[in-house]
């Protein structure tokens, strides 16, 4: 696994006074929130007077959700968060561990499970760690001695050799090499 350096943003744990910055996200948020939800509301409008169309969206999100079933995720490759939301409590999100936090893994706002507030920003987060140890890296296997030969693939290994030496033997020698009769003047 790629080492990542996980960011903290703030302490969810301490008391924490909301920033300026905190109030216009939220605000942002909540008007993006609105705008899905129209644009949600009329393609529901759109689907009930086609059947066509509503068949094909469901057939969309089939394929989605198979799709997103095939990337499952391991344990030990989903980092664990500490995340404040915008009303104050304090719950715990995950993301795959190679975001460096919860707001670059996607998860801007969040429902919160004592409130019931729906799309709150998160304004502080930090790391808690992997939902589990990363296995230990598998020990390759000892390397398999080269087969020793047969009789027989020495044998044929060793009479090929010896054609070969053969035809090297009966070529012409080559121009301006010594011969034996070269030697001998």
């Amino acid at each position: 696994m790629s080492e990542v350096e996980y960011r903290s943003s703030g302490a969810p744990l301490d008391g924490y006074e909301l920033t300026r910055k905190d109030h216009r996200r939220q605000k942002q948020s909540e008007e993006i929130s609105e705008r899905v939800r129209q644009q949600v509301d009329e393609d529901n409008a759109k689907c009930r007077a086609d059947p066509a169309r509503a068949e094909r969206r469901r057939q969309a999100f089939e394929d989605a959700a198979r799709l997103m079933q095939s990337f499952k995720k391991q344990d030990h490759e989903i980092m664990r968060w500490r995340v404040r939301l915008y009303c104050g409590h304090i719950i715990e999100t995950e993301a795959h561990y190679t975001y460096s936090d919860p707001v670059s893994a996607g998860a801007h706002s969040n429902r919160c499970p004592e409130c019931s507030s729906d799309g709150l920003t998160i304004v502080a987060f930090e790391p808690l760690g992997l939902r589990a140890e990363p296995p230990a890296p598998a020990i390759p296997p000892p390397p398999v001695p080269p087969k020793k030969p047969t009789r027989a693939e020495l044998e044929r290994r060793v009479k090929a050799l010896e054609e070969e030496n053969e035809r090297l033997r009966s070529q012409a020698p080559l121009e301006g090499a010594p011969t034996s009769s070269s030697k001998d003047s």
